[in-house]
């Protein structure tokens, strides 16, 4: 399902094929979606809320937080037998978390013996045909990364990660609320994302999407909704990828990043903040092909940096896609997508539920399709 909001009112929907293959359901707007690191934008959000009321700051120590933190090394050598490390040269800092320069990793990224560890670990999601395998709960979490070297120094590259759990955990342990009850009462519940939660209720389950993975000997399906662990509420509330969600949800959480903050005469954040979210925060002001360890996806990171939860297109040059400097934009694992382009009063949603996103460049071609369609422009 695809969604095109423009100078305040929806100028196109879509939907075609089906949400289960197997039981011949038909894909409609209001199918629920896996949406994973689309989760990571509202979580962070939830943390900016906190630090516009003073009880966090962006250039506070992680370590101020979770104390067990303070002891975090940098790896030097080894795995099975434990690790060598090296001293971090500053110490991890809350705005780490929010922009992937916090030395932390994905275990899927299957790059380095810090990675396998976090296979080992079950720290985040392991495998992306598995995302859902993660350790018990966010506290368990956080007490296991203190056992784990960081890959870098915070500050000192982008490497995509459990950061964003982790701001959900800081999230927790700030307002003194569960996180997810947190996000519900600040943000969901006030918005009207009626849909969107970490876990689908009965009374919503017919219209879960079947999750889908594209293995090497073709398409399989991966999460049966008849089955699926999205049916209960989770032991491990991931703030990085945890959420389900629907086209009219998630444009109401866009649509208020979009106004500066507000939406319906309530203000969630300050324009500035939002402005702030979506500045480029990677050190040197550099792009993430010059910085990042890992680049993941199908999508191109050239020209495009990294704000506070979203990624921001620096030069649309760089990119060699149609785009505007300033937008905000991510996606989640099963290959949805969505961006924000200020400027050009556009907002942009694709559901589907398709792993990896690297399957099929979904996000190039959408991209394209949609600023091809313009017959003027706000520039």
């Amino acid at each position: 399902s695809t969604l095109v909001w423009r100078r305040g009112e929806t100028a196109h929907v879509s939907v075609m094929g089906e949400a289960d293959a197997e039981r011949h359901t038909p894909f409609a707007e209001d199918t629920l979606c896996r949406i994973y690191s689309m989760t990571k934008p509202l979580t962070s959000a939830a943390l900016m809320m906190l630090v516009e009321e003073g009880l966090i700051a962006l250039d506070d120590p992680v370590s101020r937080f979770i104390p067990e933190w303070k002891r975090l090394g940098v790896f030097n050598a080894g795995y099975l037998d434990g690790f060598v490390t090296n001293p971090v040269a500053r110490p991890m800092q809350v705005v780490d978390l929010l922009r992937h320069t916090s030395g932390l990793t994905y275990g899927f990224q299957k790059r380095t013996n810090v990675d396998a560890a976090y296979r080992k670990l079950k720290i985040g999601a392991a495998d992306l045909a598995n995302p859902a395998e993660k350790v018990a709960t966010l506290e368990e979490m956080v007490q296991t990364l203190a056992q784990v070297p960081l890959e870098f120094s915070p500050g000192e590259a982008w490497n995509y990660s459990v950061s964003t759990d982790v701001v959900g955990y800081l999230v927790q342990k700030v307002s003194g609320q569960p996180f997810e009850t947190f996000l519900k009462e600040r943000l969901l519940e006030p918005l009207g994302m009626v849909d969107t939660d970490f876990h689908v209720p009965a009374d919503k389950a017919h219209r879960l999407a079947a999750c889908y993975a594209r293995l090497p000997g073709g398409i399989v399906l991966q999460d049966d909704p008849a089955r699926s662990p999205y049916l209960q509420p989770p032991a491990f509330v991931s703030g990085g990828g945890g959420l389900v969600s629907t086209l009219a949800d998630y444009l109401k959480f866009c649509r208020m990043i979009l106004a500066g903050g507000s939406l319906d005469g309530r203000q969630y954040l300050s324009p500035k903040t939002i402005a702030l979210m979506g500045a480029n925060h990677l050190p040197g002001g550099k792009d993430l092909t010059s910085l990042s360890k890992s680049l993941f996806s199908e999508a191109t990171y050239a020209g495009v940096g990294f704000g506070l939860g979203f990624a921001t297109t620096m030069d649309p040059a760089a990119t060699l896609i149609p785009g505007t400097p300033g937008d905000l934009w991510w996606g989640g694992a099963a290959s949805t997508f969505f961006w924000i382009d200020p400027k050009e009063e556009l907002i942009v949603i694709l559901l589907t539920q398709l792993l990896p996103s690297a399957a099929y460049p979904i996000r190039r071609e959408l991209r394209t399709l949609v600023y091809s369609a313009f017959t003027e422009s706000n520039l």
